[in-house]
C-alpha cells in the first residue's frame, strides 16, 4: 500500500499567494536522500521558489537520521507538499515502521490532484534476488521508477507539474522509453495548459534522438545549450554524461533565468532553477 500512497501536508500561511503573479521560480534538485538537511534548506530558503521538485527524498531511513525529509523541508519553508514512494527500502527502516524513498513536490500554491505515474518500463536490477552482495548499490528494496504529478493554479490558470526520476541502471534506451511514457501522459492536458517536466533523467537528453522526442511532444528544453555538469563528481571512468538533470516546459509560458547552481553543496547533484513568466 505504501507504493500507492501519497503523503500530503500544508505549512503555507495561505492557500496561494495573494494577487496576480507575473513570474514563478521552479527549482528541481536530486537531494541524495536529504542527508545534508541544513545545507538543502538554507539554499532553498534563498531561492524564493514558488515550486520545488525534489528527487531522492528519504522518509524514516536510518541513513538520513529517520527523518521525514519532504515534510520537514516543507515545514521549514512554510510550503505545501506531496510525497510519493518510489521504493520501500527494506534494510533502512525500524521494526515498527518501514523506510521509504521517493519524490516530493513543494509549492507555495495549493497542490491539486496529486497522483503517481508508475512507469511501465522498468529495470530488473532492483528485483528481489536470493542473494544480495553487501554493497550500497545492491540495497534491498521494493518498487520502481515513477513520476509524481500534481497541479497548481496561478492567476486562475492551471499548471501541471511532473517530478520524475528515470532509471539509473541499464541503457539510455530504457530511459528514453520511460521519458516517452511521461510525455505521453502529459499529452492528456490541453495544449493551452502549461506543463513542467523536471527531475533526474539519468541521461543527457540533448542527443539527437531525445531532442526529436521532446520537440515532437511540443516541449522545450531551456537547458539544452548550457552543457553544465549537474552532478558534483565527473564520470571520468564512464561514457555516461555529467549533464543529467533538466527542466522541460510546454505551453503558454516564457522561460528565463535558467541556471545550474554549481556553487551549492548538499548533494551529489546540483540544483537547477528556472523562472517562468506567466
Amino acid at each position: 500500500m505504501a507504493l500507492e500512497h501519497i503523503e500530503t501536508g500544508s505549512f503555507a500561511p495561505e492557500l496561494s499567494p495573494p494577487g496576480v503573479t507575473e513570474t514563478i521560480t521552479v527549482v528541481s534538485w536530486n537531494i541524495n536522500r536529504g542527508s545534508c538537511f541544513e545545507h538543502i534548506v538554507d539554499f532553498l530558503a534563498c531561492t524564493d521558489a514558488g515550486v520545488v521538485l525534489l528527487q531522492e527524498c528519504d522518509s524514516n531511513a536510518r541513513r538520513s537520521g529517520f527523518r521525514s525529509i519532504a515534510r520537514e523541508i516543507a515545514q521549514k519553508l512554510r510550503m505545501n507538499y506531496a510525497f510519493a514512494v518510489e521504493f520501500v527500502e527494506l534494510s533502512q527502516g525500524r521494526k515498527d515502521r518501514e523506510a521509504h524513498h521517493g519524490q516530493a513536490i513543494l509549492s507555495r500554491f495549493q497542490l491539486l490532484h496529486p497522483r503517481i505515474l508508475r512507469l511501465r518500463n522498468q529495470s530488473s536490477f532492483w528485483a528481489p534476488r536470493w542473494y544480495i552482495p553487501k554493497h550500497r548499490w545492491f540495497q534491498r528494496r521494493l518498487g520502481g521508477r515513477m513520476a509524481l504529478v500534481s497541479e497548481i493554479v496561478v492567476n486562475q490558470a492551471t499548471i501541471a507539474l511532473y517530478n520524475l526520476h528515470l532509471e539509473s541502471r541499464r541503457s539510455d534506451e530504457l530511459r528514453w522509453r520511460q521519458l516517452k511514457e511521461v510525455l505521453e501522459d502529459a499529452a492528456g492536458y490541453r495544449p493551452d495548459v502549461p506543463v513542467v517536466v523536471a527531475g533526474d533523467f539519468n541521461t543527457d537528453i540533448t542527443s539527437e534522438a531525445c531532442r526529436a522526442l521532446i520537440a515532437g511532444s511540443q516541449f522545450r528544453n531551456p537547458f539544452s545549450m548550457r552543457h553544465v555538469p549537474t552532478i558534483t563528481t565527473p564520470r571520468r571512468m564512464s561514457r555516461r554524461s555529467d549533464v543529467i538533470d533538466f527542466i522541460l516546459i510546454r505551453g503558454s509560458v516564457a522561460e528565463e533565468c535558467e541556471r545550474v547552481h554549481t556553487a551549492i553543496s548538499g548533494s551529489d547533484h546540483y540544483p537547477l532553477s528556472l523562472t517562468l513568466r506567466l
